[in-house]
């Protein structure tokens, strides 16, 4: 169903706070957790420390994306730098996609040499670990519902959230029953599990830098509507994309029916009414032409 979307954001410079922040105290327990994982010989705390350590790279990448999108547009980057944003989120789910990797390849590494686990380290650093993934979940998480770049940083969070939680599992059960064995098969969960969101939310994010149709409007529709405006005999060449994450765009000839030229310019603004109206579309470029002079044969989108 195409519909408008309405977006309420925080402000700017309080997020970016809230991501400093939350870049600081993922910064302290990465060191944390390699001194912890080192002491007590635990593959699957050092595996969580790398994948925070990942987590705080991935939050200074989101907050660098943040501050170059609110750039305005200049004649070399007439469109803006919003897709800052977009570019960062896919930084972020490739380098999430490249940790899981490696997490899977040393966990089946660590089957065939098996070392000796501190257990109670592991429990100890594990928890704290966690109480920093929930104080920066809680700093991120509203800023992600409307930003596919800190929703990428956030997906790190949470991923490591999880990985702490099965690290703690872990370390009870190797206190309690000397299942060292679970130890690496925690850790091809962790990875399981950050390869399969990095990999689920990738789409959306290749999809608009491939300047693909929103996923939430449906391109014949807008079509339709936009032939439907009192006036209008045909669209076609139409192109609808995303010019950055909540900012769809149209682009269209539009054939001015036989004898309504005189109105052609109250054609147009209807029509850029009714693409805001509808669907959300702020930005639309339309390039009008009288039926007598329309160009045969061009089809309803693309430029073929």
């Amino acid at each position: 169903m195409a519909h408008a979307h309405h977006h309420h954001h925080i402000d700017p410079e309080a997020g970016d706070r809230r991501v400093a922040l939350a870049i600081g105290v993922n910064i302290a327990l990465t060191v944390a957790q390699i001194i912890g994982g080192l002491l007590s010989g635990s593959l699957a705390l050092i595996a969580d420390a790398v994948h925070n350590l990942s987590d705080a790279v991935s939050l200074i990448i989101a907050f660098a994306a943040r501050r170059i999108a609110r750039r305005p547009a200049d004649p070399h980057m007439s469109f803006g730098y919003g897709r800052a944003e977009v570019v960062a989120a896919l930084i972020n789910y490739t380098s999430l996609i490249l940790i899981g990797l490696y997490l899977a390849y040393e966990a089946v590494w660590r089957f065939f040499d098996p070392s000796p686990i501190g257990g109670w380290i592991v429990v100890i650093v594990a928890g704290i670990a966690l109480l920093v993934d929930a104080i920066t979940a809680l700093l991120t998480w509203s800023m992600a519902k409307d930003s596919v770049n800190i929703r990428a940083a956030f997906l790190h969070n949470l991923a490591d959230a999880a990985g702490s939680v099965a690290v703690i599992v872990s370390g009870v059960l190797i206190l309690l029953f000397d299942w060292w064995i679970v130890d690496p098969i925690i850790t091809l969960g962790i990875a399981a599990y950050i390869l399969w969101m990095a990999l689920s939310e990738m789409p959306a994010v290749i999809r608009t830098l491939m300047l693909a149709s929103p996923a939430t409007l449906s391109p014949k529709e807008v079509h339709e509507a936009v032939q439907e405006v009192a006036g209008v005999k045909t669209v076609h060449n139409a192109q609808l994309w995303e010019m950055q994450e909540h900012r769809p765009a149209f682009l269209a000839h539009v054939v001015i029916q036989k004898g309504e030229w005189g109105e052609a310019d109250a054609i147009k603004a209807q029509i850029k009414t009714v693409l805001e109206a509808r669907f959300g579309i702020a930005h639309s470029v339309l390039e009008l032409e009288c039926a007598v002079h329309a160009c045969d044969d061009a089809p309803d989108f693309g430029n073929a």
